[in-house]
């Protein structure tokens, strides 16, 4: 059974040639998938294939969540400027025709949830850039997503609140279980993660390797530390350089 698959897809933009592919992913209800690869390998038109974004020029995209049932973050948190927190997470829900006093509901309870009980009231530019984000995140989660699709969403941070908010998401996760697909260029953020790392060619991307990686999810402290970590870290970089060289 599959929440969303991509099956031999391929993607062309006109003269600027082909994009992606083929390129076929299948994610499992409740699975977190890390996508890896260099810059302009077509991770990210891979996500906004499984977002229903965009079309493929070829090949079938399979999505089974109804409507309201994905939510993307990208790296930028996007969030309307002239509005509260409440409001840009309230958004999804207001859209889709909730009563506005039951979706600033629903929306207090999804800041709380990601650590920003209290800041409610809050617009975009009196946040840091990682309360922003979580505000995204809260937003994101607010519909209660059977697949969550995350766009390199940490990497306009540093690494302390990069780390925090992976540990917030792996949580989240743990308390809901939306399958997860993850796209970044860090390869210790992906292993951490992740129970499954997809790796990619230099563009237009297909699949150089696959790699489980064990241990409990959410991670327990001082897992980056362990010999299992790093040798998935090993194993994921070695088959980046191996799909770049090839």
């Amino acid at each position: 059974m599959t929440v969303a698959a991509l099956i031999e897809v391929e993607v062309d933009y006109g003269a600027r040639g082909r994009a992606l592919g083929p390129f076929s992913l299948a994610v499992a209800p409740g699975e977190i998938v890390a996508l890896v690869g260099p810059s302009g390998c077509g991770k990210s038109t891979a996500l906004r294939l499984l977002a229903g974004l965009e079309a493929p020029t070829r090949g079938q995209v399979v999505r089974t969540p109804a409507r309201g049932e994905t939510a993307v973050v990208f790296q930028a948190p996007t969030l309307a400027p002239w509005m509260s927190a409440r409001a840009n997470a309230a958004l999804p829900l207001e859209l889709a025709g909730t009563p506005a006093a039951e979706a600033r509901r629903q929306a207090d309870a999804a800041l709380a949830r990601v650590g920003l009980e209290g800041a409610e009231a809050a617009r975009p530019a009196q946040l840091s850039g990682g309360m922003a984000m979580r505000v995204s995140l809260a937003r994101a989660l607010v519909t209660g997503p059977r697949l969550l699709l995350l766009d390199e969403p940490f990497a306009a941070l540093d690494e302390i609140t990069r780390r925090v908010l992976c540990d917030d998401v792996l949580a989240l996760w743990a308390a809901s279980g939306p399958a997860i697909v993850f796209v970044t260029h860090n390869v210790e953020e992906a292993v951490y993660m992740s129970g499954r790392v997809v790796v990619m060619t230099p563009g237009p991307g297909r699949t150089a390797g696959e790699l489980l990686v064990a241990g409990p999810t959410p991670r327990p402290a001082g897992f980056r530390t362990t010999q299992a970590f790093r040798d998935s870290v090993e194993a994921v970089s070695d088959t980046l350089a191996q799909g770049v060289a090839a």
